[in-house]
């Protein structure tokens, strides 16, 4: 077994161990059964499968809570241990530096996937068994929890740069806060005013590369436009004519946030000193 993976592993043992796989998939399954049987309850009036308003339910749930388990999971990841000593001890062995990234990295990951996959997975088949879905709407569920990873990968890697770059854990904590608030709450509302103080000077052409350089954005397009009984039921019918990035172009983009932060990451610890 390579490196990287025995480092992987052990980061989902101390998981396990420290209850966090637990308590992010509780909290995640609790959150998505209510959200899935509420908001399920007026689909026979509006002719939607159950399904269907599942994936919109979750999709604005995931946008405010997986980023910051995410970065709750992982802002410490690097200098935690180079606080507490342990770093120079494993780097004793006969492991390089980024060997530990992308170990811890995928190891997070393991977990979040874990949580995500189980807690979304058990209110989507719940609704399936006991209120039937169509084809299409099973595939938007399992894209919006494949995407949902993606998304937690995200900031994971978001976390890992933090983590490389600072030096105490209560900077990087704070930090992740910030970037979450950013992401999440900030920068959409930053946009919304941008759009009405330009009164329309900001073009259809400029408007969907503002949404591509947020991943939340870019997560909340696609789960809410790429099926069609989805988009329907979203109101966001007229965000796909606008925005025409086709849902290969915009699982790319999230592809291109995990590796981007994770590989400059992993440059950045591996030139640093400890």
């Amino acid at each position: 077994m390579s490196a990287t993976m025995i480092i992987a592993g052990k980061e989902v043992r101390d998981a396990f161990r420290n209850r966090w796989v637990l308590g992010a998939t509780l909290l995640l399954a609790g959150l998505a059964f209510v959200l899935a049987f509420l908001g399920s309850a007026p689909t026979g009036a509006l002719d939607v499968k159950p399904l269907a308003v599942t994936v919109v339910s979750l999709a604005s749930l995931t946008i405010f809570l997986v980023p910051l388990i995410a970065l709750l999971l992982a802002f410490d990841a690097i200098v935690g241990d180079v606080e507490r000593g342990t770093m120079l001890l494993l780097l004793t062995y006969p492991v390089t530096k980024t060997n530990v990234v992308v170990g811890k990295f995928l190891g997070h990951s393991a977990v979040l996937a874990f949580a995500t996959v189980v807690g979304y997975g058990g209110a989507g088949l719940a609704i399936s068994l006991g209120q039937g879905a169509d084809g299409q709407s099973g595939q938007a569920f399992a894209w919006l929890l494949a995407s949902s990873v993606l998304l937690g990968m995200v900031f994971l890697a978001v976390a890992y740069l933090i983590s490389v770059l600072v030096r105490e854990r209560g900077t990087a904590a704070g930090l992740a806060v910030g970037v979450w608030l950013f992401f999440v709450v900030l920068y959409d509302m930053g946009l919304l005013g941008l759009l009405v103080a330009a009164q329309d000077r900001v073009g259809a052409g400029v408007f969907p590369y503002l949404l591509l350089a947020n991943p939340t954005d870019v997560y909340r397009v696609f789960n809410l436009t790429a099926f069609e009984n989805v988009r329907t039921f979203s109101g966001l019918a007229g965000l796909s004519g606008t925005v025409s990035f086709s849902p290969a172009v915009l699982l790319t983009v999230l592809v291109a946030w995990i590796v981007l932060p994770l590989a400059v990451a992993a440059a950045v610890f591996g030139r640093r000193e400890l």
